[in-house]
């Protein structure tokens, strides 16, 4: 392999304390520290819960990511803005930081491309890390789904593809961002091939990105890698890929992992169809992406006041507030679930109800620094006065 080829995988790591973590980041409960007996040192994986996660008991699939202080920040906002309109679940994102990057990252040494890392290579004890170490940690410390994912950048991609070729059963899902699969003449290319060979079924998923502005080697690889999948149906198994338009090496991961998250839920929303049918299509919905996911999925909260006020337009008054008040059941520590439901007892002209709805809101909102308390106060000053409108015509 050329030189300005691996050059460009270490590129991420040169850029990488550009994109600083968040200050809460420090905080212990976000972070989990192990002395690591497989690699020998201390190592950091820097966590995100989804929204409400201290408030709930729900369980979440995990997201593991390496590159942690480099990629965190935009793949949870990604998580949470695709989780929130109901396109993928809520999810944990497990973020490993680097200690040694060449050696934890890449499958050989490179002695055979003239180019060698002195210390890369160790990619096999870094993955038996994970395995061993720190995902029994993550689970015994955070309520989990039996659904991992894991995505890698450059020379993370390259991992991750190994790790989908040694390690099939450790993850549910595999996004190789940029991957640097000319590594040692195409070692990981020839592993891959060699793997798809010898399976018959797998189910898995396997995503591969690639900026268009990145020319040479890294799209001649990633083309390779495409060509040989386009040749293998193994039953159960899924893969896409995606030439970012516009992006090169270092910009191309927020949208990879946009695109890779939506592609692996692309059916966690239900149609607008189901919608319509009303919550007892959802829920079936959501009952068989569970039996596809093999974990618990629920309709979000958003999608059930969406639902709610649907029913209400459509004059099915008394299922709207059924599927209202058992969304404030489901989220009893959301100000917006509360704020729903205190909105269709006001369009059925409840005034009573709703004003002890927004309240709860409000109060709700108050303690959890919800922005929108503001809003709900005036909705709830504009309830209580069309109460008082409404007494002093009665007792005219």
């Amino acid at each position: 392999m050329k030189p300005c080829f691996w050059a460009l995988a270490l590129l991420s790591l040169v850029l990488a304390p550009c994109n600083a973590a968040r200050a809460g980041d420090t905080d212990p409960k976000n972070r989990v520290v192990i002395k690591s007996k497989i690699l020998g040192e201390e190592r950091v994986a820097l966590v995100r819960t989804p929204p409400g996660y201290d408030k709930s008991s729900e369980r979440y699939p995990v997201l593991y990511m390496t590159d942690g202080a480099s990629h965190l920040g935009h793949t949870a906002a990604t998580i949470e803005f695709l989780a929130r309109n109901g396109r993928m679940p809520e999810t944990i994102v497990v973020a490993i930081t680097n200690t040694d990057r060449d050696r934890d990252l890449t499958p050989t040494n490179e002695v055979k491309g003239g180019n060698a890392l002195p210390n890369g290579g160790g990619a096999d004890k870094f993955l038996q890390f994970i395995q061993t170490e720190l995902i029994p940690k993550v689970e015994q410390t955070y309520r989990t789904q039996p659904y991992r994912l894991f995505a890698g950048h450059s020379f993370g991609g390259l991992l991750a593809v190994h790790a989908l070729v040694t390690k099939p059963d450790l993850f549910n899902v595999y996004i190789a961002v940029s991957p640097s699969l000319g590594w040692d003449n195409e070692y990981t290319i020839h592993e891959l091939e060699e793997f798809l060979k010898s399976h018959q079924e797998l189910h898995r998923t396997l995503i591969l990105t690639v900026g268009s502005d990145e020319k040479g080697g890294m799209r001649l690889v990633f083309d390779k890698a495409k060509e040989l999948l386009s040749h293998h149906s193994l039953k159960g198994f899924v893969w896409d890929s995606m030439i970012l338009d516009g992006e090169d090496h270092g910009t191309v991961v927020l949208r990879s992992h946009y695109f890779a998250l939506k592609k692996t839920f692309d059916d966690w929303r239900p149609s607008e169809k189901e919608v319509a049918e009303g919550m007892s299509a959802v829920e079936e919905h959501y009952k068989r992406l569970s039996a596809k996911y093999h974990f618990t999925g629920e309709p979000p909260e958003r999608l059930v006041n969406q639902i709610g006020y649907h029913l209400l337009k459509s004059g099915k008054r008394d299922e709207a507030i059924a599927v209202l008040k058992k969304n404030t059941e489901r989220f009893p520590n959301s100000a917006s679930a509360f704020a729903g439901l205190a909105h269709g007892y006001e369009m059925i002209g409840k005034l009573d109800l709703a004003k002890t709805s927004y309240e709860e809101a409000i109060e709700l909102g108050t303690k959890r620094g919800d922005p929108s308390v503001a809003i709900y106060k005036i909705q709830a000053e504009r309830v209580s006065k069309a109460l008082k409108n409404r007494g002093a015509k009665a007792e005219k």
